[in-house]
């Protein structure tokens, strides 16, 4: 145990001094898929004291190829992402400390979470999330680095509140999800390169060292790379991080929200207010309707009217085989709330 981190100590900008800042430091992932997989095993491996993983999602077949904490077993059991990888992570490195939150990150959470982060860690697929995290850093000061990738194409940016442009300064130079890995597709090394620029800047923030201000965007199937400083594009007038902000995507929504998830032919409808549902009753309830209702540590799956449905415990619901939101409302009163 005690050559464990010998050999990153052995790396000068870190040495020994550095790896015990890192015992000291908490990091914060938001999305525990490609890229929050990716990024959770090196902090965890490399010695990072606390990390905290939130995921609103479970794991599926199609998730395996490219998101490297999970296996079949857990594909099969659509075992909540943010679960599974806190067993992962406890499993590769009993010194730290891991907590696995199987919540949507959200407004009504966001400044919860951000309480004693060091650094937050964006592994999500939607700039919707993109840009809470965006607003709840500037509001906190909390340093962020953003990623993305889809097909062979990776991005990258690290982002100081008060010192660097924000996300929404940067909304113009940004791709905006045309794409996403469900529509066009995605290869592993476009995670693993993201993902490296994004564990190397929290590892030289958290050791005490500056991060770069250059936004580096890639191509790894056509070995193409850009990198543009930013520093200079800091909007004075930022709704989200100027002396005046007004912090617009922490505002709280009232009453029962939907979202409809991209390429998935999928809508997630959220109560007004996060409840504690009993899942084993509900199971209960509508398995002699379904046929099979199967729970788990967080979630009940089963199916009616030919649409999929999972249920987490919080009352949040993914109802596959939907695009049209009313619908969606209507089968979330009819068998989930009734």
């Amino acid at each position: 145990m005690a050559e464990r981190y010998s050999r990153q100590e052995r790396f000068a900008p870190i040495g020994k001094e550095g790896q015990a800042l890192l015992a000291e430091k908490h990091v914060l992932i938001v999305g525990a898929g490609a890229l929050g997989s990716a990024n959770a095993e090196m902090l965890a491996r490399a010695g990072i004291g606390r990390i905290t993983i939130i995921d609103r999602d479970y794991i599926e077949w199609s998730n395996l190829a490219r998101q490297q904490l999970y296996t079949e077993e857990d594909a099969a059991s659509s075992r909540a992402k943010a679960k599974a990888a806190e067993a992962r992570l406890k499993a590769i490195n009993s010194t730290i400390n891991v907590e696995g939150i199987a919540e949507e990150f959200d407004p009504e959470n966001a400044e919860l979470l951000l309480k004693d982060v060091d650094i937050l860690i964006d592994g999500t697929d939607n700039f919707n999330t993109r840009f809470i995290i965006n607003d709840a850093a500037c509001k906190y000061k909390i340093p962020w680095i953003y990623g993305g990738c889809v097909k062979s194409d990776g991005i990258s940016l690290s982002i100081l509140p008060g010192q660097t442009p924000c996300l929404q300064c940067l909304i113009d130079q940004l791709p905006q999800d045309i794409e996403t890995c469900e529509t066009a597709g995605i290869i592993g090394p476009a995670v693993q390169v993201t993902a490296a620029y994004q564990t190397a800047e929290c590892l030289k923030f958290l050791t005490g060292h500056s991060m770069s201000t250059h936004l580096v965007s890639f191509d790894v199937w056509g070995r193409q790379y850009s990198s543009i400083d930013v520093v200079k594009l800091k909007d004075p007038h930022c709704a989200s991080c100027s002396d005046d902000a007004q912090f617009p995507y922490l505002k709280k929504e009232k009453g029962i929200r939907t979202a409809v998830l991209c390429g998935r032919n999928t809508v997630q409808v959220r109560p007004g207010r996060k409840e504690n549902v009993n899942l084993e009753r509900l199971a209960q309830r509508i398995e002699p309707f379904a046929g099979e209702a199967r729970v788990n540590e967080v979630l009940l799956r089963f199916h009616m009217e030919e649409k999929r449905f999972v249920v987490f415990k919080d009352g949040r619901t993914l109802i596959h085989g939907v695009e049209d939101v009313q619908e969606a409302k209507k089968l979330y009163h009819r068998y989930v709330e009734a």
